[in-house]
């Protein structure tokens, strides 16, 4: 029996061959299928979807902006705009000329703190910072600290209507506080077509509605303030052939009422740009 399996043993092997080489084909093709399928990545799963209308819009005018500034708040009173730029040791409470974009007035934030957004009400000025909880209060003209109040959870934008401050937090939720005491009153979801919008970042109220920038987008989200649905999207995407590439996050829109027009810039950009919402 030996020497018949030894004279045998070619034979047998050619037929395991047989057997195992589809089967080896098989499992190589799969795995090699299997590693070349593309895999969701967090950028392209996080990609941000656009559902409600675009509103068009007009370029009127570009203005300078300090391109050292990481702008996180904006805000537009008596031909002046009002500034905080953030980063730890760098933030700052500014009064800029618009048409120069030189800065009149600074106030310089402790370096434990982040500045973030920036919004008028009553005749002062109120700041967010970013992890520390606490919102500041100024006077408008000195800059000189009025009041400080402590919130919950991260600060990133502000703006106000008649009654209410109105902040985000990097989430897809608005909260509307009193500006007395710094009270939530309600809290608003922010849903385009049923989905939510989330790293909504600095707000202005206009005419009715918050106008919101979204962390790492160049579109501005449009909200109404009693539904929480976006209504529209301002896409600003445009404004990067101006920029260079040192010009980062749009964040920063200010209303210029008198004109009924938009002033919009971001971190580290070099100009401001003033835009008209509709057709040309």
């Amino acid at each position: 029996m030996a020497i018949f399996r030894q004279r045998n043993r070619p034979a047998l092997v050619f037929f395991q061959w047989l057997v195992l080489f589809p089967l080896f084909l098989c499992a190589t093709f799969c795995t090699k299928q299997t590693l070349a399928a593309p895999v969701p990545t967090a950028s392209a799963s996080c990609a941000p979807l656009h559902l409600a209308p675009s509103i068009p819009f007009t370029v009127l005018r570009q203005y300078p902006h300090d391109p050292r500034a990481f702008t996180e708040g904006l805000v537009f009173s008596n031909g002046f705009l009002y500034e905080s730029t953030g980063l730890n040791g760098e933030s700052t409470l500014r009064k800029v000329d618009l048409k120069t974009g030189r800065v009149l007035k600074v106030y310089d934030l402790p370096a434990k703190y982040f500045g973030e957004g920036l919004a008028l009400w009553g005749g002062s000025l109120f700041q967010l910072t970013w992890h520390a909880g606490i919102a500041f209060q100024y006077s408008l003209h000195g800059f000189s600290p009025e009041r400080r109040f402590r919130y919950c959870g991260e600060g990133w934008g502000l703006t106000a209507d008649k009654n209410s401050l109105i902040m985000s937090n990097g989430s897809s939720q608005i909260l509307f506080f009193d500006p007395a005491t710094f009270a939530v009153k309600r809290t608003l979801s922010v849903l385009d077509m049923g989905r939510p919008v989330r790293l909504l970042n600095e707000l202005e109220y206009i005419k009715g509605k918050i106008f919101a920038n979204v962390w790492h987008d160049d579109q501005i989200a449009v909200i109404s303030p009693k539904t929480g649905e976006v209504t529209g999207w301002i896409d600003l995407s445009s404004l990067r052939r101006e920029l260079p590439p040192t010009a980062i996050d749009l964040n920063g829109i200010a209303y210029d009422a008198r004109n009924d027009t938009i002033l919009v810039t971001g971190k580290l950009w070099p100009l401001l740009f003033e835009i008209k919402l509709g057709q040309d």
